[in-house]
């Protein structure tokens, strides 16, 4: 690939080499992606004029439910599949290097929560559990594994049994993060309340129609009460993503160094927004190399002047997507 190391990649520490790294990256898929490159034809928009990123036209994700996003013919060792609902047309993301993955999601993890090993890991993501080629429970279960602890797993409706382990490593002073999803969440607030001392509580988002909708606000705020921790953490992260961003308090998201959002306007897809002002997430995300890493989504959010970005909800008519809340505040 453009002859850029993938360490590189993970390797950014500022913003010039994030630049470099990212136009390198687009030259290298705008001539080697099929369907990005039809796309820029469709365009009429001439790769070798971009100097800066937000020259760059973004795929609309929608490409990846109809068509193949991949650069050139390499072999693909892993399809992740959206989750979707019933009669749903699910997005895919074809991966011919799973090691770019994990290690974007391992790094991620790590410059957020430290080192992965002092954490006890569990999920509970029966959604996504149902559906054996998603991204989320990959990253979740390798996780697991990096931990090493003994009491680390996924729970599927064996809420009682969570609630007592989660109950007794809090007690016993181990450091523990709960991945779920928003409904699963809710369910053990609900029926198990307690008061945890050492537990990060993460909700990846996504009611998926099996409760009623709730803004991000009055979901952190009913989970909070209920379990007794002071903040709800975020997971933001979707099928056609390598890399991740996380909140740790009020839905407010980081991304590592390797990834970036930029806020379009709605009305005018090629014109971006100044911080402060909503409007459609596109995303960069350099450890997508071998597929496409500049992402038009359906997503709404603004960006605020600490480089944080909140997410308010969903563009019109666009599909369910499992890895967010779908109202805005």
């Amino acid at each position: 690939m453009c002859n850029l190391n993938i360490d590189n990649i993970f390797a950014i520490q500022d913003r010039y080499q994030f630049n470099d790294i990212a136009i390198k990256i687009f030259n290298y898929q705008a001539k080697h992606n099929p369907v990005y490159k039809a796309y820029l034809s469709y365009l009429k928009f001439n790769p070798t004029s971009v100097s800066e990123l937000k020259q760059i036209p973004f795929l609309p994700i929608e490409f990846f439910k109809t068509h193949k996003i991949i650069c050139g013919n390499k072999k693909i060792q892993k399809t992740f599949f959206s989750s979707g609902t019933t009669g749903m047309q699910r997005s895919n993301h074809h991966i011919t290097d799973i090691s770019v993955y994990e290690k974007s999601f391992s790094l991620a993890f790590e410059m957020k929560y430290g080192n992965i090993q002092n954490y006890c890991i569990l999920a509970l993501l029966p959604t996504y559990l149902e559906n054996e080629s998603s991204s989320l429970v990959y990253m979740v279960n390798h996780l697991i594994k990096q931990s090493g602890h003994n009491d680390s797993g996924f729970y599927l409706d064996n809420l009682d049994q969570l609630a007592k382990k989660l109950k007794t490593l809090d007690e016993d002073n181990h450091k523990v993060i709960l991945i779920g999803v928003s409904y699963a969440l809710i369910d053990l607030a609900k029926n198990y309340p307690m008061n945890l001392q050492n537990t990060v509580i993460m909700e990846t988002g996504g009611m998926k129609g099996k409760r009623k909708e709730l803004t991000k606000a009055e979901l952190h705020q009913f989970l909070a009460s209920k379990l007794g921790v002071k903040n709800i953490h975020s997971e933001y992260g979707m099928t056609e993503l390598l890399s991740q961003a996380y909140s740790e308090q009020k839905g407010r998201f980081s991304t590592p160094p390797w990834m970036k959002i930029l806020i379009r306007d709605t009305y005018d897809p090629f014109t971006f927004l100044e911080k402060g002002k909503s409007g459609g997430i596109n995303i960069i995300d350099l450890a997508n190399v071998n597929s496409c890493s500049f992402i038009e989504t359906k997503d709404l959010g603004k960006i605020y002047n600490d480089n944080t970005f909140e997410i308010l909800g969903r563009l019109d008519n666009s599909d369910i997507r499992g890895c967010n809340l779908l109202v805005a505040d």
